[in-house]
Order: C-alpha cells, then structure tokens, then sequence
C-alpha cells in the first residue's frame, strides 16, 4: 500500500484529534523553558489543516502544500513556522503524483530536516525536534511496511529523547536555562513524539 492522498486525510484527522488531546500537556512542558503555547499552536495548525482536509484530491503534492498553508494562518511558537517549512518542503517533492512509497518518506524526512535548520538556525545535537527528525529520517531508511516503518520511528523517536534528557538545551530561549533544562525533556521533541503517535494510529 502506498501513501496516497486517501491515507494521508486519515492520518491528518487522527492528527488533528492527537493535538487536541495532548495541547494542554504540551503547553506545560513548553512553559517549563518557553512560552507556554506549543500546544495552542500546534492544535490551531492542526484544526486549519482539518478545515483543508475535503479540498484535498488526487494530487499528494498539493495535499501536503495545503497543510503549509493550513499552518501558515496559526500564529504562536515557532514550532509552527518549523512545521510549515516541513509541509512546503513535501509540497515541492512530491509534486503532481497521486502517491508515493512508503520507501520515499525517508527523502522527505532529510529534506525537512535540512530546511528546518536552515529556517531555526538549530543543528543537530542542540536538543531540539531535529534531533528526533534525524532519528526518524535514519530509522525509517529502506522500509516499505507502514506498520514496521512506524515501530522502527517511534522506537528511534524515544531513544532519542532518552539521549538527550541529560543534556542542556543550546538554542532558543531554552538556552537562556541551559541548566535548568538538564532533565527535562525538549517540548519539541515530546511533540513530535506525541506527533507521531497519532499518525500512527492512523
């Protein structure tokens, strides 16, 4: 089965539901080193990508370019600006085909990651959602089961948050408490976990 655009309204409405769940959660963790609204705002991302989801068609490449926009209208943390960068970047690549193999989301990953730090200026090993990204983008490489690709991510995903628990945010305000934030999970790293839970689901 690939991923086609029918597979990704699914796993965009269980998304969307996932956010509304775990918003308060990650609204707590953000304001133990930031703002306080990561949860606010990837909630709102995720409900104006709903309101999207029936104008979706055949065209995955479109697909994905409406949730760039979709999450372009949220304002909030920056976590939605990393986001909507990720959702042009799958725009782009995936261009006027109906779907795409499970093998490929692998490329898409690596491509998100490299506009994501050119977006936040982060780099890897600064504990940020990039250091789960490239988990994630190494985890999945060569694997065209959805099911076995999400063990090996999520499996990935947790051991990188394990790694770093340990060690000082380096960018963003989180950085201002670089010791304070020893032993406390990175808030974009526990969304993108939370994220990709709920896809998972899907």
């Amino acid at each position: 089965m690939a991923l086609d655009v029918n597979v990704l309204k699914a796993a965009l409405e269980r998304w969307a539901d996932g956010m509304g769940r775990v918003a308060p959660e990650l609204n707590e963790r953000d304001g133990q080193l930031g703002d306080g609204d990561l949860g606010a705002t990837l909630l709102k991302c995720a409900e104006n990508v709903r309101a999207s989801v029936p104008d979706m068609q055949g065209d995955i490449g479109d697909a994905f370019k409406r949730c760039a926009l979709a999450c372009s209208k949220a304002s909030g943390s920056s976590f939605g600006t990393l986001l909507t960068v990720a959702f042009f970047v799958a725009a782009k690549k995936t261009e006027g085909r109906a779907s795409i193999a499970w093998t490929e989301v692998t490329d898409l990953l690596d491509a998100a990651l490299t506009a994501m730090s050119q977006r936040g200026g982060a780099t890897l090993g600064d504990k940020t959602v990039l250091d789960t990204l490239d988990a994630a983008r190494a985890a999945s490489a060569g694997i065209d089961d959805p099911r076995v690709l999400f063990e090996a991510v999520s499996a990935a995903v947790e051991s990188t948050i394990d790694a770093f628990r340990n060690k000082p945010n380096r960018i963003g305000r989180a950085r201002m408490f670089a010791e304070r934030s020893i032993g406390i999970d990175d808030p974009g790293m526990i969304a993108f976990q939370r994220m990709l839970a709920s896809l998972r689901a899907a």
